[in-house]
């Protein structure tokens, strides 16, 4: 049976930065209020004409491609996670495709949110294990800033999404003990309203309305409370059950790239792992919540910055909507 193994990251951010500042000109809130909360400095918007989840994805998958020193015509197969896609259908798969001048090949989207980039990761890891593809464009891109009610009473959660994409190509091996030791994934729809966007909904009888634009309901809603409390009991969860599956322990760890959600969350589950600074990536406080884009942008960037190595132990974990929550471990 084949391991999959990241070859090559890569990551595109928008240009346009929105400071804490600048979001304190829209709605009640400050630098020192965003950033005791969610440990967030500034954040990447969008420039409308100019970025697009599909233009997004195609700069960060090039960079991946060239980085994995493939060709883009061996890549065999593209899974697009997004819940932010630019239209509502078909999905942002076959769009990247189209970019990419890969026409003919499978293209999947996957619909997990925060949690959206694990999960494609697991799924691209059962095929390469099957056999069925050798190269596999592994993507998360989203555009949240368009979706935000900057007023007020959207401020908890307009403060924290953002913009960006992030791509990895995931490649079959034959060396053992490398690649993506195992993969894990939950959910618990239980909690699905406690963070969504309701319309537009097809069990309404008019999809679209003046009446459901005004009354908010195409606006991101966030439980805050709710999210934080049960996220800092599964991230620890997650991370357990996969060092656990192989039995390695916290101390094995080399990197910890968790989903970008709020720093203050990343440093709860730091603290209770018992890890190190050094052992936990985290770049919230400069790119916000860029939803499924997090973890492949942290990648890109851990990588950059040398902080990953050959035969490291990195352990990839997510939580979101839904809830959806899983994990990944791989022997670098």
């Amino acid at each position: 049976m084949k391991n999959s193994l990241i070859v090559g990251a890569g990551h595109y951010l928008p240009e346009r930065i929105v400071t804490n500042d600048e979001l304190s000109t829209l709605m009640n809130t400050s630098d020192a209020w965003i950033i005791e909360r969610t440990g967030i400095k500034e954040r990447r918007w969008f420039t409308p004409g100019k970025d697009t989840v599909t233009s997004m994805a195609k700069q960060a998958s090039e960079m991946a491609i060239k980085n994995a020193g493939t060709k883009t015509s061996e890549i065999d197969f593209i899974i697009f996670a997004t819940i932010t896609p630019d239209y509502f259908i078909p999905g942002n798969g076959v769009l990247l495709q189209r970019e990419l001048g890969l026409q003919g090949i499978g293209a999947l989207d996957v619909r997990n949110a925060c949690s959206g980039f694990v999960y494609a990761l697991s799924i691209a890891d059962q095929f390469i294990k099957t056999g069925m593809y050798k190269n596999i464009l592994v993507v998360g891109a989203e555009i949240q800033s368009s979706a935000l009610d900057k007023s007020d009473e959207g401020r908890s959660s307009a403060v924290i999404f953002a913009d960006g994409a992030g791509a990895v190509v995931l490649q079959a091996t034959d060396e053992p003990n490398r690649g993506i030791l195992s993969t894990h994934l939950h959910a618990d729809g239980d909690f699905a309203e406690e963070l969504y966007v309701k319309d537009p909904g097809s069990s309404r009888e008019v999809r679209i309305s003046q009446e459901l634009i005004d009354s908010g309901s195409f606006n991101l809603k966030m439980n805050g409370n709710t999210v934080f409390k049960h996220a800092v009991v599964r991230f620890d969860e997650v991370i357990r059950e996969a060092l656990s599956a192989n039995q390695l322990g916290p101390e094995d760890l080399n990197l910890l790239i968790p989903h970008q959600a709020n720093l203050r969350i990343s440093q709860f589950i730091q603290a209770k792992l018992g890890l190190e600074e050094r052992q936990v990536f985290n770049n919230i406080m400069y790119y916000g919540n860029t939803t499924a884009a997090t973890i492949p942008v942290a990648i890109s960037e851990a990588i950059e910055q040398q902080r990953i190595s050959p035969n490291d132990l990195v352990c990839l974990a997510a939580f979101g909507s839904g809830f959806t929550w899983a994990s990944a471990l791989i022997r670098w």
